[in-house]
């Protein structure tokens, strides 16, 4: 079978449809000046490369002035730049850098909480009297008591208690991360003011931090608290709240429907039901949301960090249920990484004798869904997970809580160790491999965090000089999704439902039809199924992970391949 040429074809859909996102941890992707933290201008310096992957539009991770207990997610002023980034100039700069060749800009959008030392809960905590005293959410307990039972996603009490005013603030993560009342509208527009500014400089859009945690239940009430457990689940009353259909239908109304611009909104516990309604163009709300279901299926029933094998079989009826609920009315993210979860090669591929086919088989399964797709800096060259001997090496909040909680407990450290290794943030956060020299060329100085030692086999150097590499896949991925209409607007429908091996799947128009086969296992498999041998006899290859294919009136599958088939419906 020839290499199949396609012509790119101008549709008149939404650009963002067309779009592949590229997400920049700012920390983490190029130090410029040595102090061991990456910076604004390290990212200038690596337009060219992103644009050489063929992305069109960056997402930056919070870059806003802050205190950095969570990594920039807790922000002292949205529109003042964190001095280690740089300056507002710096950000001009990319800004202007990234439109003159013709990228995008998408910034991370954290309104559900802001840092304790934001000049609004520095004086919404000064006194009950005080204007901005509102712009929070406080309780009274009783004493010091905490008003309901709610945890917080870091571990702890969701409730600070604050002597001076004898009342708690809600804080649903870090206790530096008091939570927005967004009831108060004066508090609303304040956030619709600074969206503008951004805006109106020339970004092209948000990436909206846990947005549908900004309507709470107005009574919070207590949640179920399971055996063994120290706080209860509040999640039914702050998660897709009361009012929060109203606020991003104010929000969209007074904002976002002003520019032409992408908007996804990070949306823990969201069904596709819940997902249709805040992306069906009608409602006026997002054009896209980031859910989670997907990245749960290999964690137990309490939490991430009890550990299960991913069952495959329940892989594709996540990925089936979210393609064919949204499909003509809403819009999917597509994404296997990003700053909180660990390397999808190490996760659902094989990180060792198998790296560059599994991780080009991953990508293969992700980008030929219907769905905007999201790729995080690294995982186009085949980042893997760390494993760092020490907990002093790490530096992730929710780690740390972890760790210092189940240690308390009595619970072995090695079973700890092994949970982090699995499902740890910073597996994400580890430095950008650019070379394989120092520190990976990610910094001249001493990293804010170690590079993972594996950076003089794994890098960017090594990826770009070859045509077979993970890299050269992804460019190759990307084009397709420009060039192949199919893949933006075709139906979705899964083959072979019960094989807990292979992830098969159709997608089709009346004029085009795709068949991608991934492999997920590390044995030689006979894949036979009737309804592949229409694209075995009459289908173009559109992309393969291995050079050739072992195929008659079946497939014998090698450890991770994949192939994806092209079949026009006119001839």
């Amino acid at each position: 079978m020839g290499a199949l040429k396609l012509e790119l074809k101008q549709s008149e859909i939404e650009w963002w449809k067309k779009s592949v996102v590229y997400q920049i941890y700012p920390r983490s992707f190029n130090d410029s000046n040595g102090d061991g933290i990456g910076d604004i201008q390290g990212i200038i310096q690596k337009l060219d490369y992103l644009k050489e992957l063929g992305i069109d539009v960056i997402w930056l991770s919070p870059i806003y002035d802050s205190p950095n207990d969570d990594n920039g997610y807790d922000i002292r002023n949205y529109i003042e730049i964190m001095s280690e980034f740089g300056t507002m100039e710096d950000f001009d700069e990319l800004l202007a850098q990234a439109k003159e060749r013709g990228l995008k800009i998408i910034m991370d959008l954290v309104v559900n909480h802001t840092s304790d030392e934001h000049a609004w809960f520095v004086e919404s905590k000064s006194s009950k009297e005080s204007p901005y005293r509102n712009y929070y959410v406080w309780e009274k307990g009783k004493g010091e008591q905490a008003p309901n039972n709610w945890g917080s996603f870091f571990g702890g009490s969701a409730w600070e208690y604050d002597q001076n005013t004898d009342e708690s603030f809600l804080h649903l993560f870090s206790k530096k991360q008091p939570d927005l009342n967004w009831e108060h509208e004066p508090l609303r527009h304040e956030v619709y003011n600074m969206m503008k500014f951004w805006l109106d400089k020339g970004i092209d859009g948000f990436r909206m931090d846990v947005i549908n945690l900004i309507s709470k239940h107005p009574d919070l009430p207590n949640g179920v608290q399971n055996e063994g457990q120290r706080f209860g689940d509040g999640s039914p009353y702050y998660m897709n709240g009361p009012k929060i259909h109203d606020y991003l239908q104010e929000m969209n109304e007074e904002v976002l429907s002003k520019y032409d611009i992408l908007t996804v909104g990070e949306m823990p516990g969201v069904t596709p039901e819940d997902a249709t309604i805040y992306t069906n163009p009608a409602n006026k709300e997002l054009n896209m949301v980031f859910t989670f279901e997907h990245m749960s299926l290999d964690s137990g029933p309490f939490e991430k960090w009890d550990l299960k094998p991913l069952h495959l079989v329940d892989l594709k009826e996540n990925f089936e249920k979210w393609q064919t609920n949204l499909h003509g009315t809403g819009w999917n993210s597509l994404y296997w990484n990003n700053h909180d979860q660990p390397r999808i090669v190490s996760r659902f591929g094989n990180d060792g004798e198998y790296r560059v086919e599994s991780a080009k088989m991953l990508a293969t399964c992700l980008h030929l869904l219907q769905g905007t797709p999201y790729i995080y800096q690294g995982e186009e060259i085949g980042m893997t997970n760390v494993k760092f001997e020490s907990i002093d090496q790490y530096k992730d909040l929710e780690t740390l809580n972890m760790y210092n909680e189940k240690m308390e407990q009595g619970i072995d450290e090695h079973k700890i160790f092994e949970s982090i290794y699995v499902k740890g943030r910073d597996n994400a956060r580890t430095p950008m491999q650019w070379t394989s020299e120092k520190n990976g060329g990610f910094s001249e100085g001493t990293p804010w965090i170690e590079a993972n030692p594996n950076f003089t086999e794994i890098n960017v150097a090594q990826a770009t000089q070859s045509k077979d590499s993970i890299f050269a896949y992804y460019q190759q991925l990307i084009q397709f999704r420009k060039n192949v209409d199919v893949i933006t607007t075709g139906d979705f429908r899964l083959i072979d439902r019960e094989n807990p091996n292979v992830f098969a799947y159709e997608r089709k128009t009346d004029q085009e039809s795709l068949l991608v086969i991934c492999h997920f296992s590390d044995q030689e498999i006979l894949f036979e199924h009737q309804e592949i041998l229409p694209y075995l006899e009459n289908g173009e290859v559109l992309i393969q992970n291995y050079k050739d294919l072992l195929a008659n009136k079946s497939l014998r599958l090698r450890p991770y391949e994949a192939v994806a088939f092209y079949l026009s419906n006119n001839e």
